[in-house]
């Protein structure tokens, strides 16, 4: 006989999936357990990590990841990581145990109440089949809706005794199933846009995660080159779609209103490709735009470009379209931007390490096409002035600003990578708390990520925001008393505390070198704890 559990694994297999991120209840044993040989099983202690790692796996294969959760419990704890996913564009197809299907009506422990509903509107696509027999083709309608532009995570919930019910014969076309986006610039929109930055007197470029994603680059630096003008990446950027010693690259844009206005002042056409327009965050009002400038948007998302407060938009998929572009925009004879200056010499400081100072370590440290996963709000304005990002994919920030991503994405990231690129997390002592059980994981499957946790004592994006806002010392801004060495240690993570400069460019050497996990806590800030101890690595 075969199951609906057989099926809809072999649905599964022929995406590709071939590893589950999870942490299982009651209700998702069934499903486990029709899982078949060779397929890999990541576990998580929190569903927030869990979905983080998966966040961080798919991020960096381009393909879907597999997320079983438990009922409604799991579900929830896993949504505020869901957000990150969700603005990331991440392909995630979450599912979730259901009680025995008889049962739901009378909410009988473990049922999950109108399950749909509970992820909405979060997700794409939520469903619950109304039948044993249509669960193959819900899981496939969900994969293919996760992968289908704009992509994105999706949820499906399933009762646990479909699992082992007889799948009809029609299931049996599901996983030879295909889906292709049609989605192409056509010759008159290719020869518009082309037009447009080629007549452009001061044109710009506004790049953004999706341009990564698409492993585009390249093609943003041809276009870049051919119209000889410089290159912003979009407001509160996930990803880093250009090179950041590019002669044309000129940082990332703040997040709000007035600042991107005063960045683009002095341009007559922006070009934002693979991003909204724009990511504020701070609420700073004034002009969307500069006097006199055309705002021109290409994006793979219907949304973004409908919920865009000025521009013109074409949605398609931005890295063919930016390719195409590239071909066709001709030189525009402008003079070539001159180099980028050297990295600035970062202050240092007594008995801590300026957070400039510790990127500029890590930059030196790391190998040239290693993986950034940066969680560190507070000190974005220092990362930036030393980092040296050129191989794509080598840069993820949590896209919506939920905490909790760093230290489980950068495991996902490295265990998607395997031996080709070193994964290194950046990530503040508030944040680190949020997603702290990854080293867990990380410890488990030996996964070689180098952790790097900025200690300050403090909320700094919070602080930062308290001078903005104008309200004071507030509770709840403050985070004394860590001590993330002893954390590591009881997670299985060899780790050592550092409070000056040469102490953590060795213990970035011996962690880069290790073929495990390693945690560096760095004091980042003056007078944190009064502790001055030294830990030493421990063998493991």
């Amino acid at each position: 006989m075969t199951t609906i559990g057989d099926v809809s694994w072999q649905v599964l297999r022929a995406h590709g999936i071939d590893t589950v991120f999870g942490n299982p209840g009651s209700n998702e044993l069934p499903f486990l357990a029709a899982m078949p040989e060779g397929t890999r099983y990541v576990l998580g202690l929190h569903e927030g990590a869990v979905l983080g790692m998966a966040d961080g796996y798919a991020q960096v294969t381009g393909g879907p990841a597999l997320v079983n959760l438990h009922a409604a419990s799991g579900s929830g704890n896993a949504m505020g990581a869901l957000t990150n996913a969700v603005y990331s564009h991440t392909p995630l197809v979450l599912t979730a145990g259901q009680q025995v299907r008889s049962t739901v009506g009378q909410e009988v422990m473990l049922t999950n109440v109108d399950a749909a509903s509970l992820t909405r509107p979060l997700v794409k696509w939520a469903a619950e089949p109304l039948d044993p027999q249509d669960v193959p083709r819900a899981l496939s309608q969900a994969v293919h809706t996760a992968l289908l532009p704009p992509r994105g995570p999706v949820y499906l919930s399933v009762p646990y005794d479909d699992w082992a019910a007889e799948a009809a014969p029609a299931a049996s076309h599901l996983p030879g199933r295909r889906t292709t986006p049609a989605a192409a610039l056509d010759t008159g929109a290719l020869d518009e846009l082309a037009g447009l930055l080629a007549g452009a007197r001061n044109p710009v470029l506004v790049l953004g995660p999706q341009v990564d994603a698409d492993r585009a680059n390249s093609d943003a630096v041809r276009l870049a080159e051919s119209l000889g003008c410089p290159v912003w990446i979009a407001p509160s950027a996930s990803r880093c779609p250009f090179p950041t010693r590019h002669p044309a690259f000129r940082g990332v844009l703040p997040a709000s209103v007035r600042a991107v206005t005063e960045r683009l002042d002095g341009h007559d056409v922006v070009l934002v490709a693979g991003a909204p327009v724009f990511r504020y965050h701070q609420f700073l009002p004034g002009d969307l735009l500069p006097e006199g400038a055309r705002l021109l948007h290409l994006t793979a998302d219907p949304d973004e470009a409908a919920r865009a407060p000025v521009g013109e938009a074409w949605v398609a998929p931005v890295g063919p379209a930016l390719a195409a572009l590239a071909g066709r925009v001709p030189a525009s004879g402008r003079p070539p931007l001159p180099p980028r200056p050297p990295f600035p010499r970062p202050a240092s400081a007594t008995g801590h390490v300026p957070p400039e100072e510790l990127f500029a370590l890590v930059r030196e440290a790391a190998p040239d096409d290693a993986v950034h996963v940066v969680e560190s709000t507070s000190t974005a304005e220092a990362y930036w002035a030393q980092a040296d990002l050129a191989a794509p994919g080598g840069y993820l920030f949590p896209a919506s600003g939920a905490l909790g991503f760093g230290l489980p994405a950068a495991v996902g990231a490295q265990l998607a990578h395997g031996s080709a690129r070193r994964v290194v997390a950046l990530v503040g002592d508030g944040s680190a708390n949020y997603g702290i059980t990854a080293l867990w994981t990380a410890a488990q499957y030996r996964v070689p990520v180098v952790f790097v946790i900025l200690k300050n004592g403090t909320y700094g994006a919070l602080r930062g925001f308290a001078g903005l806002l104008g309200t004071g010392e507030t509770p709840g801004l403050d985070v004394p008393g860590l001590d993330f060495v002893k954390i590591a240690e009881g997670y299985g993570v060899p780790a050592v505390s550092v409070r000056d400069a040469a102490a953590t460019a060795a213990a970035l050497k011996e962690a880069f070198d290790a073929d495990g996990p390693r945690l560096l806590e760095v004091v980042t800030g003056p007078g944190v704890d009064g502790d001055h101890r030294l830990a030493a690595f421990r063998n493991g």
